[in-house]
């Protein structure tokens, strides 16, 4: 989890910058303009430059680099590039790693993924990517929305405010990581849990989990009536505006009569925020806009409205607000590890835009993690829940 606050700090990049020139060195011009080229393309994969692309696989470690390839490598083989191609630029990864263990940067080295896994990668792939997801991809991504998942479960101090009792099926739409839908193996046994979203999460899942490749946008592959309990969180940075009325509608269709929908959601601002932290949320804005998102907290607002228009009874909203700093505790740690990442990736999408450079993202983040810290701000979040007749 660490990793994730470090992975583009000054001694990253310089790490980084170390390796690259190492790597550079003693080769003929030929191989040098090859090789650059090969990471180049690995770091716009991973919508960024070589030496932050290079810091993120230093300092994510054997597993978070692996899934980065692998990611890499499915995308090389959608774009139809030829199989010597891909074999090259894999092999110039895994020798990018060798020289940093060489020189003592890390202490592992980068294992390429096999046919086998590739081929299942392949299968998990969604049918159509989502246009309107604000996050670029990201190998620490997984663990971001892992750390999302802890802070919100621990602020409400449950996985679900619905009174739900003793349901047969649960599905989690736009399940991520699957940590949510995982916990609630163990809380509902034997209940089967199916969580949907447009790429599988985590690989190793419960015995009574079943994932779903979908896009709710497209409507959700099941029949009327299905599900004791549905829940959705956190698809404001996924779902346009102007669909949210259909998508709870959705929800409420596969619900069968006297289950419950669950759906929470965050505004896009602070309670008590620096100036750094206004900067980053006006920043973000535009992007939201320029994807149909909300940019006003309508939807945040209007959780409740949603369900009751429906069709959805004994309807309930509630808020609470997550610390943000060491003033919250285990939460407020949580929430600074988020936040930064977040932010981090964000920055380097303004910065691929023209919107700040690098010095001014960076010092930004850095002003922004001062404000987290040692402030007592903090993030409101809003659970609403509703019956089904």
């Amino acid at each position: 989890m660490e990793v994730v606050e470090e992975e583009v700090d000054g001694g990253a990049l310089a790490r980084a910058r170390e390796l690259l020139d190492r790597f550079w060195t003693d080769r003929n011009d030929h191989t040098v303009q090859a090789y650059r080229a090969d990471v180049e393309d690995f770091a716009r994969f991973l919508e960024t430059v070589p030496v932050k692309a290079t810091a993120r696989v230093l300092a994510g470690g054997p597993n978070a680099a692996w899934r980065a390839v692998l990611e890499y490598t499915v995308d090389l083989r959608r774009r139809d590039r030829a199989p010597a191609t891909i074999d090259r630029r894999l092999n110039v990864l895994r020798a990018l790693v060798r020289t940093a263990n060489e020189l003592g940067l890390v202490d592992w080295q980068l294992r390429l993924p096999s046919d086998a896994e590739i081929a299942a990668a392949i299968r998990n792939q969604p049918a159509t990517d989502s246009e309107h997801y604000l996050f670029p991809r990201h190998p620490g991504e997984m663990d971001r929305l892992d750390i999302q998942h802890y802070a919100i479960r621990e602020t409400l101090g449950a996985n679900h405010l619905a009174p739900v009792d003793r349901p047969v099926r649960v599905l989690d739409v736009g399940c991520g990581t699957g940590q949510w839908a995982f916990e609630m193996c163990d809380a509902f046994q034997p209940a089967l849990v199916v969580g949907l979203d447009l790429v599988a999460g985590k690989p190793r899942q419960p015995p009574r989990y079943r994932y779903v490749r979908g896009n709710v946008l497209h409507g959700l592959p099941f029949a009327d009536g299905q599900f004791d309990f549905v829940h959705q969180r956190y698809l404001v940075s996924g779902l346009p505006l102007a669909s949210w009325p259909v998508v709870i509608e959705e929800l409420s269709r596969v619900t069968r009569p006297g289950g419950w929908v669950e759906v929470v959601e965050v505004p896009w601002d602070y309670e008590r925020p620096g100036p750094a932290s206004r900067r980053l949320m006006e920043l973000v804005r535009p992007q939201l806009a320029s994807l149909a998102l909300d940019t006003s907290d309508v939807v945040y607002r209007s959780l409740d409205r949603y369900l009751k228009d429906a069709g959805l009874r004994n309807v309930v909203r509630r808020e609470a607000a997550k610390p943000i700093g060491y003033w919250g505790g285990r939460v407020g740690s949580l929430m600074v590890t988020n936040l930064r990442a977040a932010a981090t990736r964000l920055c380097e999408i303004y910065e691929a835009r023209g919107l700040l450079s690098a010095d001014d993202a960076r010092d930004l983040i850095r002003e922004a993690q001062v404000e987290w810290e040692t402030g007592r701000m903090a993030y409101p979040v809003a659970v609403a829940f509703g019956q089904k007749t």
